[in-house]
């Protein structure tokens, strides 16, 4: 099936496991517009002088065209790399503008967020937020003269509406569980892609973070949480309650992104993937399980990037072989060859449109393989 060319429209729920903080916030927009919003903001994952965060933005009213999200952070924080977004911070005052693809907020519509930053002896979360200008006030407001037709919620909602429906396909579907960071959500376009090339009556896409736009329908849930760390994941089970939620018969994970970009070691990696695996096994004796060869980096704050993504990768094969079984076996997948994050990624991290096709197709063939 020919892959669609379509631009895609918004970037949605980097969830978390770790919800830190909630809070209402009220959307600029035209003097007779309902306004109002929702904003959770996440500590995914931490580590000594870092961590992750992911940022969820709901439009609670009339629909807006482009957002910029300011906040303080409390302690001296730093945001060191971002996406889905354009950030400038002086001092404590961040401000973040929207990407280009995902400014256009509708109504009950969803943005997400990431980045990683840096922190010194601790790392409260902001209590304040304000998106084009309008501080917090916990309800949707409208001017009088202009009544809303409907009484927008107060809680955002628990799927978008871009969300397609999770009803599997009839029979019995492979059920297909995308793992990783930011690459595979937040939005992981890729997922979308690689599920238009395969049967529908056949795969089911599983996981507890839902779908995230791309521009058309597909089965979205996946475990594509931004800002994870294998290794965190890993040393706090969280793959547990996952596996447990969604029971997949394959496993296709793209992680560790994060981990080489804190300089944990190939073998310090390797042995989280080791745990992960031990735990899908548990869920599923015959697990089947395809682990990338991750995409290249060129941040323009991390000169040492690119060379750790290669050795990290360089000692995937000798793991995948030792650890692979019959019953339950470990596929690599070479994500690596081919990609240029010049021309492939809009951060030198994250995958644009392109560098979306190109991981959809190096998946498909391992993944093809495993569906009757």
């Amino acid at each position: 099936m020919p892959l669609p060319q379509r631009r895609r429209r918004l970037a949605l729920l980097a969830a978390a496991t770790a919800l830190l903080s909630t809070t209402a916030v009220t959307v600029a927009g035209r003097a007779d517009a309902a306004a109002g919003c929702q904003v959770r903001y996440t500590v995914a994952s931490s580590w000594p002088g870092g961590f992750g965060a992911a940022v969820d933005i709901t439009n609670l009213g009339d629909p807006v065209s482009s957002w910029t999200l300011t906040f303080a952070f409390p302690a001296g924080q730093t945001i060191t790399q971002l996406w889905n977004g354009t950030a400038t911070q002086t001092g404590a005052q961040v401000s973040v503008r929207n990407a280009a693809w995902n400014g256009a907020l509708a109504t009950n519509g969803t943005a997400s967020l990431g980045f990683n930053g840096s922190w010194t002896g601790t790392n409260p979360v902001p209590t304040s937020f304000a998106l084009n200008g309008v501080a917090c006030t916990g309800s949707t407001t409208t001017p009088p003269t202009t009544p809303p037709t409907t009484t927008p919620p107060t809680t955002p909602p628990t799927t978008p509406p871009t969300t397609p429906p999770t009803t599997p396909p009839a029979g019995s579907p492979v059920k297909i569980m995308a793992l990783g960071d930011s690459i595979t959500g937040s939005p992981g376009c890729w997922r979308a892609l690689l599920w238009q090339k395969l049967p529908a009556t056949k795969v089911d896409f599983v996981g507890t973070l839902p779908g995230q736009g791309c521009g058309f329908p597909y089965d979205g849930e996946n475990e594509g949480h931004g800002g994870f760390l294998a290794t965190s994941v890993a040393a706090q089970d969280q793959l547990v309650g996952w596996l447990s939620a969604t029971k997949p018969d394959v496993v296709m994970m793209h992680f560790g992104t994060n981990d080489v970009w804190s300089n944990f070691s190939p073998d310090t990696i390797l042995a989280a993937f080791t745990k992960l695996v031990g735990q899908m096994r548990a869920s599923n004796p015959r697990m089947k399980i395809l682990v990338a060869q991750i995409i290249p980096m060129a941040p323009s704050n991390c000169a040492d990037c690119g060379q750790r993504v290669v050795n990290f990768n360089a000692a995937i094969p000798a793991w995948a072989s030792g650890i692979s079984t019959a019953a339950s076996p470990v596929t690599v997948v070479d994500q690596w060859t081919g990609f240029v994050p010049a021309t492939d990624t809009y951060d030198g991290v994250h995958p644009n449109d392109n560098g979306n096709v190109k991981i959809a197709n190096r998946w498909y063939p391992a993944l093809s393989a495993l569906i009757p």
